[in-house]
């Protein structure tokens, strides 16, 4: 009992930060999103004002599109790399790449917009290259396309450290197995390696998606807030670039929080479903 009271106590610190600067944010948000300054009233027109204007719906068209696709993208280059890095050990120069990974998927924001201006933008130096050899014609990086690029690079290494762990649920014996049974690598994977691996691959997906869905920083810094995405709308309301209107900002905000609610439940239902088809009858 005192283990446990000395515990508790030194999770207390952490307790207070999290309610002073997670869930006290959160109920602020939740609670004046039904707050209508323009009636002056409560009641649910900040929701009817978004989910009836065509510009919030593009808004957040734009940030599922680039969004999912990014996450798809990133997912199957983190599992091709990820797999890479797993079959070669735990040497020196695996060890080596795994910390440049852990690096990495902390370069976003700022840095990484001015990284890809440089190498990407209209007279970046791979643009200028590529089009020197007529193999880059109407590429903009500020365009759809481009954030998707954007996007996907920072998804990448998030993907290999969430999916790296996974890979050691796969023994080497259930391949040499398969193959002395007749079966291809292709098969191998398709009915053994994909379905241990697929409730990682669709935990590690959500996440990607959420990370991408919440990026304000970089598709700011490359667009100064001329990209019509939901992050960059809340900030504009928050901020007051063309109207300050928090309220607003917050019913984004909730209904951002809403969506991603509804994808985890459809995430976890599937990864239950996976484990019970995967129980012998």
């Amino acid at each position: 009992m005192k283990g446990k009271g000395l515990a508790l106590l030194l999770l207390l610190p952490f307790a207070l930060f999290w309610v002073a600067f997670q869930l006290a944010p959160l109920l602020w948000i939740a609670i004046n999103s039904f707050w209508s300054d323009m009636n002056e009233s409560w009641g649910l027109d900040n929701y009817s004002d978004i989910l009836t204007s065509p510009f919030y719906l593009q808004a957040f068209r734009l940030s599922l599109d680039i969004s999912i696709w990014s996450s798809i993208y990133g997912l199957l280059i983190a599992l091709v790399a990820g797999y890479s890095l797993h079959q070669m050990g735990s040497g020196r120069f695996q060890r080596f790449l795994m910390s440049f990974t852990n690096m990495t998927s902390n370069f976003a924001g700022v840095p990484l917009a001015f990284a890809f201006v440089i190498l990407l933008g209209l007279n970046g130096c791979l643009t200028l290259l590529l089009r020197h050899y007529n193999l880059l014609e109407s590429f903009k990086l500020f365009s759809r396309d481009g954030m998707v690029i954007v996007y996907t690079w920072f998804q990448i290494p998030l993907g290999i450290l969430l999916l790296y762990p996974a890979f050691d649920g796969l023994r080497q014996d259930w391949q040499e197995s398969a193959a002395l049974l007749g079966a291809s690598r292709w098969r191998y994977w398709w009915h053994i390696g994909l379905p241990i691996l697929f409730p990682a691959l669709l935990g590690t997906f959500v996440i990607l998606l959420a990370n991408a869905l919440g990026a304000y920083a970089t598709i700011y810094a490359l667009t100064t807030g001329n990209f019509n995405v939901v992050p960059v709308r809340i900030a504009a309301l928050v901020s007051g670039d063309i109207s300050l209107d928090p309220n607003t900002g917050g019913a984004l905000a909730m209904l951002l929080v809403l969506l991603m609610a509804v994808i985890t439940v459809v995430q976890q239902y599937l990864v239950r479903r996976s484990y019970l088809n995967a129980k012998p009858s």
